[in-house]
């Protein structure tokens, strides 16, 4: 069952090394492939105009107590998330530069292009398909094995730690920054309870699926 899945997968595609500096190219095209996913797929979510993501409704409410930008402290928390990751004994890799890059410029060029639907049932339908494709993303790009970005190498690295279902762990972290934000003051929706609840289950369905296609 998808949602006891415990480990990465590792394909025909998969570097050996998390830390490669030249990967083959079928491994760098699906990391590609799957940070694109992934940045379309946010971008979706904020489009729906329906919820912030969960870390970006701690942000808020960071920015709201500190009176900082959301901007500032969206880079701070992705740093101390990195920080983390030296008692998690988590790696980075080129998957982790790159994560920062092409979600930001996906996320860009997406709300550039779409528009928000105008009913709400259409926005909702948005957003879960928006949920979804972050799920299919980071599947891809994390069976890479080039290092995740900071939040998804939370995620591994806790599951480690734990040995708790890849589901559930990133549940229980996006559902726990939602409801710090919301006590600090940050805007929730029904696309934050969305992303929340969803995301750990999509990312579980598509490492179970690319493991059983591909292997």
């Amino acid at each position: 069952m998808f949602l006891t899945i415990k480990n990465i997968p590792k394909v025909s595609w998969s570097s050996q090394e998390t830390f490669n500096l030249k990967p083959k190219l079928p491994t760098l095209f699906f990391l590609c492939f799957g940070l694109i996913l992934f940045g379309f797929g946010e971008a979706l979510v904020v489009i729906s105009f329906i919820g912030n993501s969960p870390w970006t409704v701690m942000a808020q409410g960071i920015s709201i107590n500190s009176g900082l930008s959301i901007g500032i402290v969206t880079f701070i928390v992705s740093v101390v998330v990195l920080c983390s990751w030296f008692f998690l004994k988590q790696k980075p890799g080129l998957g982790t530069i790159f994560n920062i890059v092409i979600i930001a410029a996906m996320l860009d060029i997406t709300i550039a292009l779409i528009q928000t639907p105008e009913t709400y049932i259409m926005k909702l339908l948005m957003a879960a398909v928006g949920v979804m494709i972050v799920g299919v993303g980071s599947g891809i790009y994390l069976i890479a094995n080039l290092g995740p970005g900071p939040r998804d190498g939370l995620m591994t690295g806790l599951q480690k730690k734990t040995n708790l279902p890849i589901a559930a762990v990133r549940s229980f972290i996006e559902i726990s920054v939602a409801s710090v934000g919301w006590y600090l003051g940050g805007t929730i929706g029904v696309g934050t309870l969305m992303f929340a609840f969803g995301i750990g289950p999509c990312i579980a369905l598509s490492l179970y699926i690319i493991d059983k296609i591909m292997n």
